[in-house]
């Protein structure tokens, strides 16, 4: 699994000028699969509702695949928060923050909100994203880019 991810965060790489950018943070995160079960068959709908953008819950998944998908959605999410150096007592709106896929299958992240306005604080213009997942746990990995000049203030 560790090596798909490095795999995929190279092919990511490869496709930009990394010259221009430099790292402004990192974050990563790892959910057993049958803990978010767990968590969202407690809370139902509403937990969905609220961690999840209409567009993240209409997927075509069902069953243990759609479980695994935004179980990996949800890591996303979380490594975000991390990247930017978001606390978890702070106050963090699931909504504010999509994951997206791309036509290439690459997923994308999508900032609204408070969320957004702390990314422009860091003058963050680029995320690297990988997301894999097992039948036992979801992990995700967000680089949050920005131009050297500014990443090194």
């Amino acid at each position: 699994m560790i090596l798909e991810i490095e795999h995929k965060i190279s092919q990511s790489l490869s496709s930009l000028n990394l010259e221009d950018f430099g790292v402004v943070g990192h974050g990563i995160h790892l959910i057993e699969i049958s803990r978010f079960l767990i968590l969202s068959k407690k809370l139902g709908k509403p937990f969905e509702q609220y961690c999840f953008t209409v567009d993240e819950r209409s997927n075509s998944f069902s069953g243990v695949r759609r479980s695994q998908f935004l179980a990996g959605r949800f890591a996303a999410k979380e490594a975000v928060i991390k990247a930017i150096g978001r606390e978890k007592n702070q106050e963090n709106s699931w909504l504010d923050i999509e994951i997206q896929r791309l036509p290439t299958g690459e997923p994308l992240v999508v900032l609204d909100g408070h969320v957004q306005k702390i990314a422009k604080q860091f003058e963050i213009k680029k995320w690297l994203l990988s997301i894999s997942h097992t039948s036992s746990y979801a992990v995700a990995s967000a680089i949050a880019l920005g131009t050297k000049s500014e990443s090194l203030k």
